[in-house]
């Protein structure tokens, strides 16, 4: 019988020890980086399964796309000096994706893969992926596009008393998260904005937030502020005075959002959509020429379909150089009908058909018309209903894969209110699932964007 060499032997002896430590180490890793949550196994006492996040392809520039909206490198140091940076750090360690959970309903094929999509699970991401995927930070650049991810903020309290600090403080509370992005809503020609309040939020030592404004003129109609109506062109001086003696940073500006909702297009209405353009555009240029440079103005419709389909909708583009975000309101309904489904169906609806019957889907209409804008849902939230209470749940898990396929979108704001006009419910917490797969969306690392001051 052969004798193996004794330095052989040696040899498979040491290499025992060093491949248990090797598998020691291995599961330390594993077990570091997320472990349990990674595989899919169920956690917590709700029992609501997640998989691993999804791993993005390499994000090529959108046709006609300016630089500012293409992903740039940073040194990572930068990224410190903004706290908010260190609360997305910490958050991201819990990594968690949108989940296969269904609804019942099955909303329309999902668009075309575009740059951006899913690459299948246990496969690895191409070299030169997306900045996060080489763990760079995302941070926001010119016109607060973020350089990577997708800006993740609340418009708190809405349709109750309690507005304001108070009402982000409890939201953040309960979401486990700082938010990026504060919305509040103003009209008529009274009060100055930002206020202190809000000029505090956004200050906040920590937690630097982008404010978001809304402004609705209620002064004089569309068609007479477009012609320099005196009382409000005397207000949008001094609101432009009001802004850069005391808020020189950048912050996003809508005018009248939702504007379709209020076109009237009869002859001499003062409300057609031709009108609302060009308030729009007096609006803006106005703040602007008289030093509110600093304002990153929002166009804002209301993605409802009927509206998109009529004639004049088109009209109400007030213009490139006056408009930096397209901004699109969109809710998902517990409920079957309309609005309900999945969120490519909720907020890229597609109706097939010719003529005024077509339409291509909101964020497809948007890529078309507008090429070189950043997306925004300006205001997104489920409704509840006590006939499907799970489904909001389920939509929070999945739209954390879903989002990846509209890579186009670079800001989410909540909606949150417990009752709005109509008595429905977009809080995040109206069921205990909800509220955990709401969490488990806003930990992802692609919502972790690093608020930076821009002038």
């Amino acid at each position: 019988m052969n004798r193996r060499p004794r330095r052989f032997r040696l040899v498979q002896i040491a290499a025992v020890p060093t491949a248990f430590v090797l598998s020691v180490a291995t599961t330390l890793a594993w077990a570091w980086t997320g472990g349990v949550d990674q595989i899919g196994l169920p956690v917590g006492s709700l029992g609501d399964p997640t998989v691993s996040v999804p791993v993005l392809s390499p994000t090529a520039q959108q046709p006609g796309m300016p630089d500012a909206l293409a992903p740039a490198r940073r040194p990572s140091s930068a990224a410190a000096a903004s706290s908010s940076a260190a609360a997305a750090t910490t958050a991201a360690s819990s990594a968690a994706a949108g989940t296969t959970g269904t609804t019942g309903t099955t909303g329309p094929a999902a668009p075309a893969a575009a740059p951006g999509t899913l690459v299948p699970q246990g496969r690895m991401a191409p070299a030169g992926d997306t900045q996060q995927a080489r763990g760079e930070d995302c941070y926001t650049g010119h016109n607060l596009v973020p350089t990577c991810g997708v800006l993740w903020g609340v418009a708190p309290g809405a349709h109750t008393e309690s507005r304001g600090a108070s009402a982000l403080a409890r939201f953040e509370r309960k979401t486990g998260r700082h938010q990026a992005i504060y919305h509040a809503y103003h009209g008529g020609i009274r009060q100055l904005f930002p206020t202190e309040q809000e000029i505090a939020i956004a200050h906040q030592p920590g937690k630097r937030r982008i404010l978001f404004l809304n402004w609705k003129p209620e002064s004089a109609s569309w068609a007479k502020i477009a012609r320099g109506d005196r009382r409000t062109d005397a207000y949008l001086d001094r609101l432009a005075v009001h802004i850069k003696r005391n808020f020189p940073e950048q912050f996003f500006f809508a005018v009248h959002h939702e504007g379709e909702n209020d076109v009237r297009e009869r002859a001499g209405s003062g409300y057609t959509a031709r009108d609302y353009a060009a308030m729009y555009r007096h609006v803006i240029k106005r703040l602007r020429a008289k030093g509110a440079t600093n304002i990153v103005s929002v166009l804002v419709h209301m993605a409802y379909v009927p509206h998109a389909q009529k004639s004049w909708f088109n009209s109400m583009y007030p213009g490139d150089d006056v408009v930096d975000w397209i901004g699109l309101d969109t809710y998902a309904y517990s409920d079957p009908g309309y609005g309900h489904g999945q969120f490519s169906e909720v907020f890229n609806r597609r109706l097939e058909g010719k003529g005024k019957q077509y339409w291509p889907g909101f964020y497809n209409w948007a890529k078309m018309r507008h090429p070189g804008k950043p997306l925004m849902l300006a205001e997104w939230g489920v409704w509840s209903s006590r006939r499907n209470p799970q489904y909001k749940a389920d939509f929070y898990r999945r739209l954390g894969h879903e989002i990846r396929q509209f890579p186009r979108i670079k800001a989410m704001v909540q909606f949150e209110t417990p009752s709005n006009q109509k008595g429905q419910d977009s809080s995040v917490d109206s069921t205990p699932a909800a509220l955990h797969a709401y969490r488990k969306l806003g930990s992802l690392p692609l919502f972790q964007v690093a608020v930076t001051p821009r002038r």
